[in-house]
C-alpha cells in the first residue's frame, strides 16, 4: 500500500526537494577516503556561504539540541555566568544545557510573545561580574518571535570581550543571519528546518574569538570535543563514522541554496511569511508575537476561542492533507504554529491558508472562505 502524501508545514521538518531525497540514494562509500574528501569540501564550502562566515563550520551527526550541546559543552567550565534571554521552550531548555554542564546561568525573563532586547543585554553584562558568555536563541520555535536585536546584541558582547553563543536552529537558510558581521562566536542550526533537509544533522560555526576559549576548557567533551573536530577537518575528514546518506542530501539542499542565492530565499520566505499574516488578519485571527518580532520561519497565531486546536489541526491533516503543529510548553494549547521554511512557495501558502479555513468552518468557527487565500494572494501578486 502507498503511503499517503501530505503537505508537511511544521516547524520541522519540513518539506524536502525530491532532488534532496534522490541524493540519499548515492552508494554508501568509505568515509576515510577521497570521495568523502571531495563531498566534505563541497559542504564545507557551501555551509560557509549560507553561515556568511570565512571563519569554520562544521557538520554534526546529531540533531539540532546535540549542536547546542555542543557549543555549551566546548566552552563553560564549571561555575561560568552565562546570560540566557528566556522566552520560550528552546531558551529554556538552553538554560537548562547551560546549569547542567555546571555553568550558571544568569536568566532575563522575557514575557513569551516578545523578544529580548541589546539594551537589557547591556544592563545585564554591566551589572554582573565576569560573564563569560552571552546565549541567545535567534529564533524561538515554540512561540514564533525572533530576536531583531541580534546584530546590536552582537556589538554589545563584541564591546565587552564575551562570547555570544546563538542558536539559530529554526532561522538559517531562512533570514537574514551574517555570522562574521553580527560578531556571533558560535552559530548552530540543524539540517531539517530551512535548509530543507531531512533530520540528522547539526552544523556549527566557531569563530576564532571561540577558539581561544575552547582551547581553555577544563573538561572537554568526547563526542562534541570541537579540537577533535577541527584536526579531523583538515584532513577532510570527520572524529566518527559520518551518516553518509544525510550527507549526500545536505550537500544537495546547499547547492540548491547557493543556486538560489541567499538574499532571494530571505526575500521568498519573508514574501511567504507577510501573505500568511495578511491572511489571518482578513480572517480575524491574531498572531502570538508582538508585530515587530513576528517570524519569517515560523508562523504562530492564536487558537480562536471556542475552537479545539488539536481538532482543527486533526481535520487540516486528515481531510485536506496538510499538517501544521499546535504549541508548546505553557502555551500549548494555545496556538497554532506554521512552518514558513525551506521550499515554501506561494502554492504551499495558499494551500495551508484554505485548510485552515476549511477546518475552521467544520468546527462552526466560520470564516469567509476565501477570503485569508485572497489576501494572501494579493500580497504575491
Amino acid at each position: 500500500m502507498t503511503e499517503e502524501r501530505r503537505l508537511i508545514m511544521l516547524p520541522g521538518p519540513t518539506n524536502v526537494p525530491d532532488r534532496v531525497m534522490r541524493a540519499m540514494l548515492k552508494p554508501i562509500i568509505n568515509h576515510r577516503g577521497p570521495e568523502f574528501e571531495a563531498l566534505h569540501d563541497s559542504i564545507t564550502d557551501n555551509l560557509k556561504y549560507v553561515f556568511e562566515t570565512k571563519q569554520d563550520a562544521f557538520v554534526l551527526t546529531t540533531s539540532g539540541t546535540g549542536a547546542v550541546e555542543c557549543a555549551v559543552s566546548n566552552i563553560i567550565n564549571p561555575g561560568d555566568k552565562v546570560i540566557v534571554p528566556v522566552f520560550g521552550v528552546f531558551s529554556q531548555r538552553l538554560e537548562e544545557k547551560i546549569a547542567r554542564r555546571g555553568g550558571k546561568p544568569v536568566e532575563i525573563p522575557v514575557n513569551w510573545g516578545e523578544a529580548p532586547t541589546a539594551e537589557q543585554i547591556e544592563q545585564t553584562v554591566r551589572e554582573e561580574k565576569n560573564v563569560k558568555a552571552v546565549a541567545v536563541v535567534y529564533n524561538e520555535t515554540s512561540t514564533g518571535v525572533t530576536v531583531r536585536d541580534l546584530p546590536h546584541i552582537g556589538m554589545v558582547t563584541q564591546e565587552n570581550n564575551v562570547l555570544l553563543l546563538v542558536d539559530a536552529v529554526s532561522i538559517l537558510g531562512g533570514d537574514h543571519l551574517p555570522v562574521d558581521n553580527w560578531n556571533i562566536d558560535l552559530c548552530v542550526a540543524g539540517s531539517q528546518k530551512c535548509l530543507a533537509c531531512p533530520p540528522g544533522l547539526g552544523v556549527i560555526s566557531v569563530s576564532e574569538k571561540a577558539w581561544e576559549t575552547i582551547g581553555k576548557v577544563t573538561t572537554r567533551t568526547y563526542y562534541f570535543d570541537l579540537v577533535s573536530i577541527r584536526d579531523y577537518a583538515s584532513r577532510k575528514e570527520t572524529p566518527f563514522t559520518p551518516a553518509l546518506p544525510l550527507f549526500y542530501a545536505l550537500d544537495e539542499a546547499l547547492k540548491m541554496i547557493r543556486e538560489e542565492g541567499l538574499q532571494t530565499r530571505f526575500k521568498r520566505h519573508e514574501k511567504c511569511a507577510k501573505a500568511f499574516y495578511g491572511a489571518f488578519e482578513a480572517l480575524n485571527l491574531l498572531p502570538y508575537p508582538l508585530l515587530n518580532v513576528r517570524s519569517n520561519t515560523v508562523i504562530s497565531i492564536n487558537v480562536p476561542s471556542g475552537v479545539d486546536g488539536a481538532k482543527a489541526r486533526q481535520i487540516m491533516k486528515e481531510r485536506y492533507k496538510v499538517e501544521i503543529a499546535g504549541g508548546m510548553g505553557k502555551i500549548r494549547e494555545l496556538i497554532f504554529r506554521i512552518g514558513c521554511m525551506g521550499i515554501v512557495s506561494e502554492a504551499e501558502t495558499l494551500v495551508t491558508i484554505g485548510a485552515l479555513e476549511n477546518a475552521l468552518n467544520d468546527l462552526n468557527h466560520k470564516v469567509k472562505i476565501g477570503a485569508g487565500t485572497e489576501a494572501a494572494r494579493q500580497i504575491f501578486h
